[in-house]
């Protein structure tokens, strides 16, 4: 502080020194950064709604227009013009050229202009050329209606907003980042904007979807109309090519082949996925192999490719677009009105042009002809001045204007004079009053079309659709996703080790117990001898409580796994038994099993992953009088209540051991399956068709329209290629009726046949290239109809009708079939089945009723009364199903 003082002090005796003095900046920041903001706004980032450009790309399609003689140009001199009008660097102008050209649209090139699909940037700007397009040419330009401006050093004109007549933001996308706000609007499909701007002009709703270039899978419903908070989910095209190998044929938007695979590769080294090796195939098509080692699901890897790599990816679009000269924030629906207006617009200033030019023409070609009909022509010849030549023509054609539809100017006599004697001498009256009757026509169209606008819009657009719409069909496919659950299709490729006694579980004990294999985002159940649960994210060591006594990976709303327990209350309390599920934890929380008394002791621990009741054998110890010492105890007698239920009393004396007696069955009713034909995935949650209830041998259905059969277990992960005709709960005992053309006999033959290998897909047609399957049934009496073809000179053959059953006894699933007919045949239908019973299978459990006891401290007998149907068990647990929100900061589960 002193040494400022000084320093002033030695300044104010020196005044020949210069003096500092401080400018206050603040303001002219403030005024520096708006301007600055509204430039990257208005100049660099925002496609405008008026045309759908940034201005880059603006300037680009002006410049090509002014170099444009219908051949190629190089992009280095198209990037060199563009620059007279873009005050900025030719790279970021060769970039956005190549960007506009990508999208095949409005550039027509030619050269290496890069790949979307491997992500291959282009060569030089040197080295590739590009020229309008047709379309472009159609829509984009026309001087006559364009409003210009100077350009940024004042020597030429550019456009203010080109006069682009269709949807072309909607149609290319747009993406910018500016100061304090971005756009990503993404592109839709050309065909089906026209076919929006036609329903609106119609005065009819529509609704538009993205439609990438990429292909690929999208689902829009959070998609809210491209507007900011919307998401549409992104997915590539994944199929089985055969047991090892899945095949990727189309890439979602934003990714390239490069990136995809890149991911798949880290996925595998972090250990989510297992493959043996990629190929990248990838040329004008998509093509990426991924071989899986022997026995890895196809299926799960599939989900898994959605669930850890590039396969999926959620894009957020948000609608911001430049309307004069300020930003909008409107959606994907608004912008093609907002267009669509604009071109309607456009059109009737085109028209409108148009019309004053055939007027104008249709003046002068009236005047030209009184002028040479009425030889006012030689009125001029005494005429020395000339205003006295402009007065004589005037006078001269006044008695044959009065039809005109405007007054003649000085301009139309000067006009005059200048036509040629040699055009004179040639006039021909007829045709110059054929030259004004199609002129006359032309005006009357054109006032057709202005008077009906809307109808003369809607033709323009549907001719737009109809010269240009080859080709441009929708490549995306809209499908809802099914959510995948990363915890069943992650690969389990980290061990999990317990030490009991102490209590620690986790992945870096190798010397200690082995558990079983899980994965980085598995959550582990633990409970210990003291009657404790807890749930726990896996790592390398963690603590639990000593004497653990069952350690499993916990799956989500499991309500299957049931748990069988017997604990003493307290040191010295009586002992309770209950069975239970564990649907809903707050991860890292110790539960209490028991009664919570100090002291509780667990005697008897199961898990049972399909609810299975085992029978145990309960030993007390020889104290005073007890006459009973030993009974057993059946776990199936015993109700299904939450975690929390104190449970039923087994004994109030002192037990010495419990042996298991016998291994259980399930109690659980049958697992009712549902497919939910919207996203192709099975279900358990009531969504979609009913496909029956399954046990743990049960399995489905599946036939396919190329003639394809197979049996698969009804897991959740499956999934289903789309030629499915077929997917019901399969009877093994139930034969399969098949009618097929045999396309090496061109005859048509028919089957019946039972499926002998469990799990093997066989083809149940010939493999001859034009055989295909007409129809096939599952009915056990199936009935078809045959109607025959008409042949030339005879009556046609009426209908056939056909018993299956009766038809061909049931075969080997390789055998031919017998020939169904000899005549020619027009189609074949099938018909409803004749009645008939199925057998069906009795099991056990679905009969047996079971009462739930508590066992008398004295003798095992009955007394608590309470009942209940084994099947019926499985339902008392959904009291004790609700989230525990206990625990505030702590993370809770599902």
């Amino acid at each position: 502080m002193s040494e400022d003082t000084n320093d002033l002090n030695i300044n104010s005796e020196q005044p020949d020194l210069p003096q500092e003095s401080i400018t206050r900046v603040t303001g002219m920041y403030k005024d520096w950064f708006l301007d600055y903001a509204s430039y990257v706004i208005l100049e660099r980032a925002v496609p405008a709604i008026e045309d759908g450009f940034k201005p880059v790309q603006r300037r680009i399609m002006h410049s090509m227009k002014d170099l444009d003689d219908g051949r190629y140009n190089k992009v280095a001199n198209i990037v060199g013009h563009t620059m007279q009008y873009h005050p900025h660097g030719d790279a970021s102008i060769a970039d956005a050229m190549v960007q506009i050209g990508q999208k095949d649209l409005l550039i027509d090139t030619q050269g290496n202009w890069g790949n979307i699909l491997t992500g291959d940037s282009a060569a030089a700007s040197r080295y590739i050329e590009a020229r309008l397009s047709k379309f472009a040419l159609d829509v984009v330009y026309n001087p006559k209606i364009t409003d210009w401006q100077s350009s940024y050093d004042g020597r030429r004109k550019e456009p203010i907003n080109l006069p682009v007549m269709f949807p072309l933001l909607l149609a290319q996308g747009g993406e910018g980042i500016a100061v304090g706000l971005s756009t990503k609007i993404l592109p839709h499909n050309f065909i089906e904007l026209i076919d929006a701007s036609v329903k609106h002009l119609k005065g009819k709703r529509f609704t538009i979807y993205p439609d990438f270039p990429t292909a690929g899978i999208i689902d829009i419903s959070d998609y809210k109309d491209g507007l900011r908070g919307g998401r549409v989910r992104v997915r590539a095209k994944i199929s089985q090519l055969d047991k090892n190998t899945l095949v990727i044929t189309e890439i979602p938007f934003g990714t390239n082949t490069s990136s995809l695979i890149d991911s798949i590769l880290k996925a595998n080294d972090k250990g989510k996925i297992k493959i043996k090796k990629i190929e990248d195939n990838t040329a004008a098509n998509v093509e990426i192999l991924v071989h899986l080692p022997p026995g890895i699901s196809p299926d799960k890897t599939i989900d898994a490719l959605y669930a850890f790599t590039n396969c999926e990816s959620s894009i957020s679009p948000l609608g911001c677009i430049i309307e004069d000269n300020k930003p909008l924030f409107i959606g994907v629906t608004e912008m093609l009105r907002r267009s669509t207006e604009r071109t309607v617009e456009l059109l009737k200033s085109e028209l409108e042009i148009r019309l004053g030019e055939f007027e104008e023409q249709w003046h002068f070609a009236s005047l030209e002809r009184i002028f040479i009909e009425n030889r006012v022509y030689r009125d001029i010849e005494e005429e020395e001045t000339w205003e006295g030549v402009i007065k004589a023509i005037d006078k001269g054609l006044k008695p044959f204007t009065k039809h005109l539809k405007r007054e003649v100017t000085e301009e139309d006599i000067v006009r005059l004079t200048e036509i040629r004697i040699k055009r004179i001498s040639k006039f021909d009256i007829d045709k110059a009053q054929q030259k004004i009757d199609a002129l006359e026509d032309q005006i009357a169209e054109v006032k057709h079309h202005l008077a009906n606008l809307i109808d003369y819009a809607i033709a323009y657009f549907e001719r737009l659709k109809k010269d240009y719409g080859a080709g441009r069909e929708r490549k995306t496919e809209i499908r809802t996703f099914e959510d995948v659950d990363a915890t069943k299709v992650i690969i389990r490729n980290t061990k999990l080790y317990v030490n009991r006694s102490e209590g620690f579980i986790g992945t870096s004990l190798k010397k200690d117990e082995y558990v079983c294999d899980c994965s980085d985002i598995d959550d582990i159940i633990c409970f210990t001898k003291d009657g404790k649960m807890m749930v726990t994210k896996v790592d390398t060591k963690t603590f639990i409580g000593k004497d653990i006594v069952h350690v499993a990976v916990f799956k989500k709303k499991d309500k299957r796994t049931i748990y069988n327990m017997i604990y003493r209350d307290g040191s010295k309390g009586p002992t309770y038994v209950k069975r239970f599920a564990i649907t809903a934890v707050t991860r890292d929380r110790e539960y209490d099993l028991t009664n919570g008394s100090k002291g509780s002791l667990m005697w008897y621990f199961s898990a049972n992953p399909n609810g299975e009741a085992e029978v145990i054998t309960i030993y007390l110890r020889q104290v005073g009088s007890i006459k009973k010492l030993k009974w057993d105890l059946d776990f199936a007698d015993i109700l299904i209540k939450g975690r929390s239920s104190k449970g039923n009393t087994v004994t109030k004396y002192a037990i010495k051991k419990i042996e298991l007696k016998e291994k259980g069955v399930s109690t659980l009713k049958p697992r009712k399956i549902w497919f939910d034909e919207v996203v192709q995935r099975l279900n358990v949650d009531d969504r979609g068709e009913l496909l029956g209830e399954f046990r743990g041998e049960d399995r489905l259905l599946i036939i396919t329209q190329s003639g394809e059969v197979k049996t698969i277990l009804p897991e959740i992960t499956a999934r289903f290629d789309d030629d499915m005709i077929v997917l019901e709960k399969w009877n093994p005992k139930k034969p399969i009726s098949a009618i097929y053309f045999n396309g090496e006999k061109e005859l048509y033959y028919v089957k019946r046949f039972l499926i002998e290998n469990e799990g093997k897909q066989e083809t149940f047609i010939s493999d001859h290239p034009k055989s295909h399957l007409e129809i096939v049934s599952t009915d056990w009496r199936p009935m078809a109809e045959i109607e025959f073809t008409k042949e030339r000179g005879k009556d046609r053959k009426d209908n056939e009708t056909v018993n299956l059953e009766e038809f061909i006894a049931v075969k080997g699933i390789t055998a031919l079939g017998n020939q169904l007919t000899k005549e020619k045949v027009n189609q074949i239908s099938i018909l409803d089945p004749l009645p008939y019973e199925a057998p069906e299978d009795i099991h056990a459990e679905d009969v047996e009723v079971i009462d739930e006891t508590e066992v008398d401290s004295d003798n095992g007998a009955s007394q608590s009364g309470e009942k209940s149907s084994a099947n019926q068990a499985s339902k008392d647990q959904d009291a004790d199903d609700s989230l525990d929100k206990d625990g505030e900061g702590q993370t809770t589960l599902f």
